[in-house]
């Protein structure tokens, strides 16, 4: 579980957020959680500290977090 303003990491590799796909390489992404907006499955809001085409903020599944 994870607390609002820890800063994570981020693996976005294969996400599309906003329109942006991110690929491959992108699997390491620094943000802060936002907010847990869901349980089941655990999901959270992440800001991420960088804008990939106007993109800054991504909600990904608790397996592609971690401390950091």
């Amino acid at each position: 579980m994870f607390t609002e303003g820890q800063l994570v990491r981020v693996n976005l590799a294969g996400i599309e957020a906003g329109g942006v796909l991110f690929h491959a390489a992108v699997t390491d992404a620094v943000g802060k959680i936002v907010r847990q907006t869901s349980t089941e499955p655990s999901k959270y809001l992440v800001h991420l500290l960088f804008s990939f085409k106007g993109v800054n903020e991504v909600e990904v599944d608790e397996d592609r977090i971690r401390t950091g």
